[in-house]
């Protein structure tokens, strides 16, 4: 059983969390229908930052949750860090909590866009900077992943629960990789090519992508980020962290070392890399790396 503050019950935050979360569920298939609609599309999306774009479907997730957070547990001492704040000037929020919820409203904005389906919300609690419990709802499988402590639950909207199967052992040539759509480089192409993945498969959200390898669809995700380029944020690895590793799975930085959050910057910058199997995982990371000194992929 985690650790809470004062006064909050597992079982009952969970049962909000699931409210919340098919509430969340509800706006981005409503959003999500209106913008394959070409005429829509443009009143759907809220900037023209085509690198990050937001949509109205971010936002009004981003205050649905946040709202229902702070009605229901008024007086709970904890802060929420939420992507969507920290690009206004609503950013007003301790990061230094003990507690801290961590969210993304939607996370695959651009897969969104393109009616791909692989999107999903993120909301994590993190204590002491690292993620305790984790939600990840992909509205589009009718899907919600909730982890607590060693314990991850995948169910619908019915409340049926899924089976899920974590692989067996493999070796890294016998891996299915899952690998981004839409935030790929010359540099993880390399890699990719050179470690010579019995399969490779192409998904947005890295939620979406850590619940594949939950599943047993795949087996590890990489992703590498140049200095020159935008890194993942707190917000993109918090929660699907938070169900890899109740699932058994783990995820670090190249020298499995694990992911340091509350940086200045919220960056996850390098190369990451997420597996099924967390006893397998360190000699993962070791033969990756010795694929990128061999080859001199990329610096280290």
């Amino acid at each position: 059983m985690i650790k809470l503050p004062f006064g909050v019950n597992i079982n009952n935050l969970i049962d909000d969390l699931r409210i919340f979360s098919w509430e969340a569920a509800d706006i981005l298939l409503f959003y999500s229908k209106l913008i394959k609609d070409v005429s829509q599309e443009s009143d759907i999306i809220k900037n023209n930052n085509l690198q990050n774009p937001v949509t109205i479907a971010d936002l009004k997730v981003n205050e649905l949750i946040i709202q229902r957070i702070k009605e229901k547990y008024k007086n709970t001492a904890w802060e929420i860090l939420s992507e969507e704040n920290v690009k206004t000037d609503e950013f007003f929020c301790d990061v230094n909590a003990d507690w801290l919820w961590v969210l993304d409203p939607l996370d695959g904005t651009k897969d969104f866009i393109q009616s791909t389906g692989n999107y999903a919300m993120h909301l994590a609690l993190n204590y002491k900077q690292k993620p305790i419990l984790g939600i990840v709802l992909i509205p589009e499988r009718n899907e919600l992943w909730i982890s607590s402590s060693d314990t991850v639950l995948c169910e619908n909207r019915e409340g049926l629960r899924r089976e899920f199967y974590i692989t067996r052992k493999k070796q890294l040539n016998e891996m299915t990789l899952v690998m981004s759509k839409n935030h790929r480089n010359d540099k993880l192409k390399e890699l990719i090519h050179k470690v010579n993945f019995k399969e490779v498969i192409v998904m947005g959200s890295i939620g979406c992508k850590i619940s594949s390898i939950i599943r047993g669809e795949s087996d590890i995700y990489i992703t590498l980020s140049l200095p020159e380029q935008s890194s993942p944020k707190d917000w993109d690895f918090a929660a699907p962290e938070a169900i890899l590793r109740a699932a058994g799975g783990a995820i670090t930085n190249i020298n499995n070392q694990n992911l340091t959050y509350n940086s200045k910057s919220f960056e996850h910058p390098g190369i990451i890399i997420a597996s099924n199997n967390k006893q397998m995982h360190g000699d993962i990371c070791l033969q990756v790396k010795k694929i990128i000194e061999e080859y001199n992929i990329f610096s280290i």
